[in-house]
Parts: structure tokens; C-alpha cells; sequence
């Protein structure tokens, strides 16, 4: 799977996105100076966001489009996969498709922060997100929706709508308190750091999807 790092960039420009990442999933967009993206960066010059971003905003979104890009590759490719073996057939697969491919994006060496500055950025500028999606990005997402629309006939239209907005805000929350624990040295995590916990959550979303009112 695709890496954010194989994005050729100059080092500068990484550093800056990486340390601005970091910084907006710990204390969120409004809680974050370009000045203190420049000093976590190394950058002596506190003018170096505008010099290579343009503004704090246009840095968000290329950080946004940045994990999006993966993400929905990866998606895309597991989907065309299953499509072209007569899949799916069960909520569990696209599920799955949903989870993992949101996992593991971090450059090596780098702690995954993606999901988390995603979480903080959708409580107070989801507008920004959606429209620096460009509706182009979340394809993958979007059918895995509809995948999932042909696999729960027996709910109504109504009832599915309710169920893939649970569906969103339960991602995103294990998600990104998932990259909260392990980024978190100061004690051991077992939860988090087993293998297995993954694919218990999958079941969970499964379950959620799947069970009669």
C-alpha cells in the first residue's frame, strides 16, 4: 500500500506538513499559529508556511488531499478486486475496505496522525473538508455506501441513511483514538497494540450495520 511519503516533495516541505499535522491532531485547526508550524518544523523563517503553502488554509488542504489520495486508492484497488472475484457478498468485506486502508499511513519512522487531525478538523471546519475533497477523493467511500446500500435490502432507505452516519462518526472516533493510544509512549497500550483489535472493531461496525431495529 501507498505511503504518504512517496509523494516526491522537498524535505522542508515535508517536515512542515508532518509537523502541521501533528500539531492540528493534538490541539486542533484554530489552536495552531503558522509561526508554531514553522518553530516545530525547525524553520527559523516564521513566514515559511505563506512562502510554501500560500496560507495556514491552503497547507489544510493540501493535507487533507494528501491522506485522501491514498486512502482512496486504496479503497478503490480492494474494491475492483472483490468486484472482479463476484464480490461482495457480505457487509463484513466492505467494512473491512472501509477500516484498513484508513491504517498505516505514516511515513516509516513518522507516528500515524492523520485520523486524528481529520477528527479535529470535521468538529469545527467540516466545510473546508468537504469542499477541499473536491468530490473527487472519497469515490472509494462512496462506493463502498453503495455497495452496502445492495447488501442491506431489508432496511429502508431512512434506516440506511441513519445507519452510514453512525457509520462515520463511529470510523472516525476508534479511528482516531486508536492513533491517540499509540502515539502515546508513556505507558503501554495492549489494547491497542494487539493485532486482533483491529478486526474486533471491524466486527463491531459490523454488527452495528447488520442488526434489526
Amino acid at each position: 500500500m501507498s505511503k504518504l511519503s512517496t509523494k516526491v516533495c522537498s524535505p522542508s516541505v515535508e517536515r512542515l506538513k508532518a509537523e502541521a499535522q501533528r500539531l492540528f491532531a493534538n490541539r486542533g485547526i484554530d489552536g495552531v499559529t503558522v509561526r508554531d508550524i514553522a518553530k516545530a518544523a525547525g524553520q527559523k523563517n516564521a513566514a515559511a508556511v505563506g512562502y510554501h503553502f500560500g496560507s495556514k488554509e491552503a497547507l489544510i488542504r493540501a493535507l487533507i488531499v494528501d491522506g485522501a489520495k491514498i486512502i482512496d486508492a486504496r479503497r478503490n484497488n480492494l474494491l475492483d478486486a472483490l468486484e472482479e472475484s463476484t464480490g461482495p457478498n457480505s457487509i463484513s468485506q466492505i467494512v473491512d475496505i472501509l477500516i484498513y486502508p484508513s491504517v498505516n499511513l505514516a511515513a516509516p519512522g513518522e507516528t500515524d496522525t492523520y485520523n486524528r487531525f481529520l477528527r479535529m478538523l470535521t468538529m469545527s471546519h467540516s466545510d473546508l473538508f468537504e469542499d477541499a475533497l473536491e468530490g473527487r477523493w472519497n469515490s472509494g467511500y462512496q462506493r463502498c455506501l453503495k455497495h452496502l446500500r445492495g447488501l442491506m435490502p431489508s432496511k429502508s432507505r431512512t434506516i440506511q441513511n441513519q445507519r452510514f452516519i453512525f457509520l462515520g462518526s463511529y470510523l472516525g472516533g476508534v479511528l482516531s483514538a486508536r492513533e491517540t493510544r499509540l502515539d502515546d509512549t508513556s505507558r503501554a497500550h495492549s489494547t491497542w497494540n494487539d493485532k486482533s483489535t483491529l478486526a474486533h472493531f471491524a466486527a463491531t461496525v459490523t454488527c452495528m450495520l447488520e442488526m434489526e431495529c
